[in-house]
C-alpha cells in the first residue's frame, strides 16, 4: 500500500532524462569504457532505485554509492550489477559487504588487517583509492602502495578488482592542476600495474572530466551530476559538448488567495511591506521541505509567468506576490518548466549561493517524488 500523501508539493522525476543523459554520454565515449552511475544521495534527491533501475536499462554497467547503507538498499530492490561504495566503511563492516556482494573502497594497510581477521563467508571486494590532489580519502605515495600490497597478499579474504582516483577541478576554467593531477595518477597507476598482476577496472572520471576528456577516462566512468542532467560548471555548459535534460522538477499549488490592502505587512517579521493593494498567494512548502528560508525575493511559475516571493520562506508555507487573482489549486512551479518560461536550477543555486549539485538533495523526503 502506497503511503498517504495529501500536500499539494510534489517533485517530478523524469526517468526518460535519465536515459537521454546516459545515450549523450555513451555516444561521446569510446567502445571500451563503460559507465558507473553515480546514485548517492539518494540519487542526488531524485531517488536512488528508480533511477538505478533507469540508468540500467539505458545501459550503465555498475553503480556507485557513498555509504554501505545506500548499497544495501540497492541490494534489497533486486539490483543485481556491480555496486561500489566510494566512502569508507568501517572494517567490521566488511562481511556485510561480501554477503550482499558489494565492493568496497580501500587505501589503509591497517584496514585489510582488520577485515582479515573478521569471520567471513567468500570474499569482500575492494577498489583502491589513490589521492592524486583531492585531499580526502586515497593513498598519495607509492610508498604507501607498497605497504599495501604487501598486507594484501596475506589477505586471502579481500579480493583487489579496481583503482580509482578522483579530480578536484575538472570542472574549472583552469585545468593545470587537472593534469597535475592525471599525470600523478598516470605515475601511480604504472606503478600499480608493476606490482599487481591481476587486471584491475580503472575509473578517474567524474562527469566534468568525462564530458572534456572522454579518450582519457579508462575502462570506465562515474557518471554524477550529469546524468541527472544537470552541468558541473557554467564552463562545461558554455563549451556545449554534450546536451543534458534535466531531470528534476519542483511544483506546488495555490492552496490559498487573498488581496491584501497596501501597507500589510506579509510573514515573520514584517520584511515584506504592500506597497498597494496586491494580490498575494500561499503556497505548501517551506524550509522544512528543503525550500530555503534564504528564498525571499526569488521568482516563481504561475500561469507561465514569474511571481516574487514575497516575506520571510516559512517552515511549512510560501507567500508569492501575485499579478492577479487566481484558482486555489492552479499549479505553481518553482524549478523547471511551465509554457514557454522556465526557472532552471542553475538559478535557484546561484541565488542560494551554491552549487546545482546541492539543490535537489536539499528537498527533504516530505516533498513526494513523481516519476514520469
Amino acid at each position: 500500500m502506497e503511503a498517504f500523501q495529501s500536500r499539494k508539493t510534489w517533485a517530478e522525476i523524469n526517468l526518460e532524462a535519465i536515459g537521454h543523459n546516459i545515450s549523450q554520454m555513451k555516444q561521446k565515449l569510446p567502445a571500451a569504457t563503460n559507465i558507473m552511475a553515480v546514485v548517492k544521495a539518494d540519487g542526488y534527491g531524485h531517488g536512488s532505485v528508480p533511477v538505478a533501475k533507469a540508468a540500467i536499462k539505458a545501459g550503465v554497467s555498475a553503480l556507485a554509492v557513498a555509504l554501505l547503507e545506500e548499497a544495501i538498499v540497492l541490494r534489497q530492490a533486486s539490483i543485481d550489477v556491480p555496486i561500489l561504495v566510494l566512502g569508507w566503511v568501517a572494517p567490521e563492516d566488511a562481511p556485510v559487504a561480501a554477503a550482499y556482494n558489494i565492493t568496497l573502497t580501500a587505501f589503509q594497510t591497517e584496514w585489510l588487517e582488520r577485515v582479515e581477521t573478521l569471520q567471513m563467508d567468500g570474499t569482500v571486494r575492494i577498489h583502491m583509492k589513490l589521492d592524486t590532489g583531492m585531499g580526502r580519502i586515497g593513498m598519495r605515495h607509492e610508498q604507501e602502495i607498497q605497504s599495501f600490497f604487501a598486507v594484501l597478499k596475506d589477505c586471502p579474504h579481500i579480493q583487489l578488482t579496481g583503482v580509482f582516483t578522483h579530480f578536484a577541478t575538472a570542472d574549472a576554467a583552469d585545468l593545470m592542476y587537472f593534469h597535475q593531477q592525471e599525470k600523478c595518477f598516470e605515475q601511480m597507476l604504472a606503478y600499480v600495474r608493476r606490482n599487481w598482476s591481476t587486471p584491475l577496472t580503472v575509473h578517474v572520471g567524474n562527469s566534468a572530466a568525462s564530458i572534456r576528456f572522454p579518450e582519457q577516462m579508462h575502462n570506465y566512468i562515474r557518471f554524477g551530476i550529469s546524468m541527472y542532467g544537470l552541468y558541473p560548471s557554467k564552463y562545461v555548459k558554455a563549451e556545449k559538448q554534450i546536451d543534458l535534460q534535466p531531470a528534476f522538477s519542483l511544483h506546488s499549488r495555490l492552496v490559498h488567495v487573498k488581496k491584501v490592502a497596501a501597507g500589510s505587512s506579509i510573514s515573520y517579521g514584517g520584511t515584506y511591506i504592500a506597497k498597494q493593494d496586491e494580490w498575494i498567494g500561499t503556497i505548501p512548502i517551506g524550509y522544512g521541505d528543503g525550500w530555503q528560508r534564504r528564498m525571499q525575493g526569488f521568482e516563481v511559475l504561475v500561469s507561465g509567468k514569474r511571481m516574487p516571493i514575497v516575506g520571510r520562506v516559512c517552515m511549512d508555507q510560501t507567500m508569492i506576490k501575485l499579478d492577479q487573482p487566481y484558482e486555489i489549486g492552479t499549479k505553481v512551479t518553482l524549478i523547471g518548466r511551465q509554457n514557454n518560461a522556465c526557472i532552471e536550477m542553475d538559478e535557484v543555486a546561484d541565488y542560494l549561493g551554491t552549487i546545482n549539485y546541492e539543490v535537489p538533495c536539499l528537498i527533504s523526503k516530505r516533498v513526494p517524488r513523481i516519476y514520469v
